[in-house]
């Protein structure tokens, strides 16, 4: 089993590898695209802003790249962000997978949502042995509106898309690298696809 995390200055790869190492299992960081495409499954994981990652995908071709996968993919946080059609974060267009907008969050409550919040209305493989309303993590500004593309809703000020899935895509807004076991059964169900 090849895993591959891409690499592009935006990733929070070192908790990615230290979950998958939990579960067994080596990744390599690359943003080499013939080692990204010769994957098995790649995980494109996000801490930052939205602009300048863009940028850097785009400066080596890895937006292109991204979108032209075939293997299951999976984007955590700003890789889900990056995943949707447009962020207002910037603002800027983003690689269109999901035709999602990302929106900031209105500032009646706390921004950033941090801390640990549930999910809800799970309708995906990647959730299998996950009951509803489990606790995950989050660190976010920015969120993703729901959609038919949705397979898993929070409520933070507004429902919005705690995870998204078109064809071979998946991503989810919060961390499951740093949610527990519940995370890392989302991991485990995700390698196994």
């Amino acid at each position: 089993m090849k895993l591959v995390i891409i690499k592009y200055n935006a990733g929070n790869t070192q908790s990615v590898i230290y979950a998958l190492e939990r579960l067994g299992y080596t990744a390599e960081v690359s943003d080499d695209p013939a080692v990204i495409r010769a994957a098995d499954k790649v995980i494109f994981p996000g801490v930052g802003e939205a602009g300048s990652a863009m940028r850097y995908l785009c400066e080596r071709g890895l937006d292109k790249v991204i979108v032209a996968l075939t293997q299951p993919v999976l984007g955590i946080c700003l890789g889900l962000q990056l995943m949707c059609a447009y962020t207002e974060e910037g603002p800027v267009a983003c690689l269109g997978i999901f035709p999602q907008q990302v929106k900031l969050f209105p500032p009646v409550e706390k921004v950033p949502q941090i801390g640990w919040n549930t999910i809800f209305d799970l309708k995906s493989p990647l959730f299998k042995n996950v009951n509803d309303s489990s606790y995950v993590y989050y660190v976010h500004s920015f969120y993703a509106e729901l959609g038919e593309n949705t397979i898993a809703t929070t409520n933070y000020i507004t429902n919005y898309s705690a995870a998204l899935c078109k064809n071979n895509f998946y991503a989810m807004q919060f961390h499951p690298e740093k949610s527990g076991d519940v995370g890392e059964q989302m991991l485990k169900n995700f390698i196994a696809l």
